[in-house]
Formats: C-alpha cells, structure tokens, sequence
C-alpha cells in the first residue's frame, strides 16, 4: 500500500488541462489547406488524388471534411506543393452542411444545444458507444477518453454498458448491413430527449465504404445526428472539444 502511494504522489498530477494543456503531436493533421492563390488553373490533381472524392472544384476549391481521410494523398499528389494541413483540434460541427468548406472560408465550429436539452443534459450526459463495423481506431482513440489523462468523467460526460441508462449514442464504422439494425434498435432503447454522434469519416459518409451496398453511407442517413466529429480516426481531443462544446462547457 505505501509503495503504491508512494508511486502516486511522485506521478503528481496526471490529467491534462483542457484545450490549454493539449499537446499535440508533429504529425497532427488538422484541416488541408491548399494555397489556391498560386494553382496552376487546370491542375486537378488533388482532386483526383482524394480517395473518398471530398475534394471538388466548381469554380471554387471545397473540402469536405465528413469524407476526408486526412491520409496526405492530396498533398503527396500535388506537383507545386501547395497543400498543407492545420494544427487546429476543433474541427466538430452541428450540421453535416458545415462540414463542406470552401477555401479561404472559416469552419463554423459546434454550438451548443438548445436551452431545454442543455437543462436535461448538460450537467451529466451518459452516452452508449456502438461501434457500427468499424476498424477499432476511432473506437480506440474515444476509449483513450475514459484513461486518467484525459479523464471525460471531468465534465459529467461517461460511457455507460446499456443505453436504457443512457442519453444518447456516440456511433464510429461505417454501419454495416448487419449492424444496422441493433444500431437501431439501440437509439430506440434510449429515452427522449437523446442524442446521436457521429464520430469519423466512416460514421459520417461512410468513409471509404461510401456507396457500397452492405454499408450505409453515413448515419445521417438513418438518425437524426446532433454532432459530427470529423477525422480517421479524430484525435481525441477533437472528440472530446466536440462534447464539452455541445455541452456548452469550453
């Protein structure tokens, strides 16, 4: 026992301050951003280059970040090197709409709910993790949440076993055919007022499953989605601004 506190006291304090105390790594990838100023003007090769189609050109360069991978491919494609990504962690929003952003223009970030939910909600949000045929990464950097480093318990949002005691549902995967229907059946276990996250390219578009007939393309397509939180996977502070900003408590 005295080893053990012992440990403990020389750790000091092991949780992270939010958003002040994020560091993030050298190779973090926020939003692409491609220098449109000086593209030769029928170059199209990031276009071409985008695995999941999220960038499009119709007189103006757009980017949608429901779909992008943040994989490089624009950027490693692009002959005068003029891609390059942002360092910024917020990148969640209320409307999949908002996730189409058109170059020079700002991400209009996640607002909080409205004020009766807020009132329901806002102090403690239990939420049930459904993880909908995806490949465990988006899975893994949400659990990352629940360690003492990040620790969501913090600001009254956990991750509960059943979603009768739950007042939403956080979904990652591209909701396969054979998920589908206990993904429905878990939205239909919780009760209203409830939310819907969607977390990933997957969760979002489908990712790169878009299309494909044992996936649906996007979860919005089945539920109403309260929050998209963009990425492949998102970091987990992008998970985690997304919540506290919902929740009104950044």
């Amino acid at each position: 026992m005295f080893s053990i506190l012992s440990a403990r006291y020389h750790q000091g304090h092991r949780t992270m301050k939010f958003p002040e105390g994020i560091k993030l790594p050298d190779r973090f990838r926020g939003i692409p951003k491609f220098d449109v100023a000086h593209c030769p003007k029928e170059c199209r090769a990031c276009v071409d280059a985008c695995p999941t189609q999220a960038i499009a050109f119709d007189g103006n360069l757009k980017v949608d970040l429901g779909r992008c991978l943040f994989c490089t491919d624009c950027q490693n494609a692009c002959p005068e090197n003029l891609v390059t990504y942002g360092s910024d962690f917020s990148l969640s929003v209320r409307a999949r709409e908002d996730l189409v952003v058109e170059m020079g223009q700002s991400l209009k970030l996640a607002s909080q709910l409205d004020k009766e939910m807020k009132r329901v909600l806002g102090r403690s949000l239990k939420l049930r993790e459904v993880s909908a045929g995806g490949c465990n990464a988006c899975e893994a950097d949400v659990n990352v949440l629940t360690t003492v480093g990040w620790d969501l318990n913090r600001f009254g949002i956990q991750f509960v076993a059943s979603p009768r005691h739950a007042d939403g549902i956080l979904v990652t995967g591209p909701v396969s055919q054979n998920m589908k229907e206990a993904l429905l059946k878990t939205y239909d276990a919780i009760a209203s007022p409830k939310l819907v996250i969607a977390v990933g390219a997957c969760a979002i578009s489908g990712g790169t499953y878009q299309g494909h007939a044992e996936t649906v393309s996007g979860i919005s397509e089945i539920l109403p989605v309260d929050l998209y939180i963009p990425g492949c996977p998102p970091h987990p502070a992008t998970t985690l601004d997304g919540l506290v900003r919902l929740l009104g408590k950044l």
